[in-house]
């Protein structure tokens, strides 16, 4: 008789596009784990009631995306130090004694995505990136971590992101400003605005340095608009968020399951 299979999920509106479901299939038979991962659809309004009601059930642990990250980081008993700075979280976990860890590995899966995938120079370099969400939240701090000259964080609303700056301030070199007070030129753009998920694009002006990176956070089948604008603006390098998607759910499977999988192998599969 074979015992149940562990059950993990990811959490969002819209999930449909997730990845994470695959992704997790192909480290649980790279590392010989048995579990379940499936994606789930969270009604607006209905993450806390959706996400007690998956634990009561057994559920072992949970990603949590767009636009849930800030619900997840207020339902967690307990955080990880960066978590706790960030303010919002993608990973939950349920221990023996009920409680429930909360984690950020989206800063550290797109560090690593950056700097050791695509070898991406940050330290030093001036670093512009779009959007003041939860998303943005969690990458702040392995970013100034990573010793940028500067970090300039752009947003719609210019109060969003002037509040995220003061709340990081402490960390290193940050400003926050309204999308169209953007001025100068930055050797890395990242953006983290879910624009790409409803096909659109941040109003930009031409601001990128000659030699310059673009990495979008989110991804898709196509390139994004984000991805379109780097390449008329002669970009260097475009990035989709891919290699991140990859990296911070090999930081959550680890920490759920006691062993590192190997990210490369994965990222071939993604691509084929």
């Amino acid at each position: 008789m074979s015992l149940p299979l562990d059950r993990y999920v990811v959490l969002g509106n819209p999930i449909a596009h997730s990845k994470s479901p695959l992704i997790h299939r192909l480290f649980a038979e790279q590392t010989q784990q048995h579990l379940d991962y499936q994606a789930v659809l969270v009604p607006i309004g209905g993450f806390e009631q959706t996400v007690q009601a998956l634990f009561a059930e057994g559920l072992r642990g949970c990603n949590i995306t767009i636009p849930f990250k800030q619900n997840a980081w207020a339902f967690a008993h307990e955080l990880s130090p960066y978590a706790q700075i960030a303010g919002a979280l993608n990973t939950l976990m349920i221990r023996p004694d009920q409680s429930i860890y909360g984690h950020n590995t989206d800063g550290l899966g797109m560090m690593r995505d950056l700097l050791v995938n695509k070898q991406v120079q940050i330290q030093g370099k001036k670093v512009l990136v779009l959007g003041a969400g939860g998303a943005v939240r969690g990458i702040i701090q392995p970013l100034l971590e990573a010793e940028p000259a500067t970090v300039l964080l752009a947003n719609r609303t210019a109060t969003t992101a002037l509040e995220l700056a003061r709340d990081f301030k402490t960390l290193g070199e940050l400003q926050g400003v309204g999308l169209d007070a953007i001025t100068g030129c930055f050797d890395v753009i990242i953006n983290g605005t879910a624009a790409s998920l409803q096909g659109e694009l941040p109003p930009l002006p031409a601001c990128l340095a000659e030699g310059g990176v673009c990495y979008d956070m989110m991804y898709g089948n196509e390139p994004t608009p984000f991805m379109r604008w780097a390449d008329e603006q002669r970009a260097a390098q475009v990035f989709d968020g891919i290699g991140m998607l990859i990296e911070q759910a090999a930081e959550a499977f680890e920490l759920w399951r006691g062993i590192r999988p190997a990210t490369q192998a994965v990222f071939a599969a993604l691509k084929a």
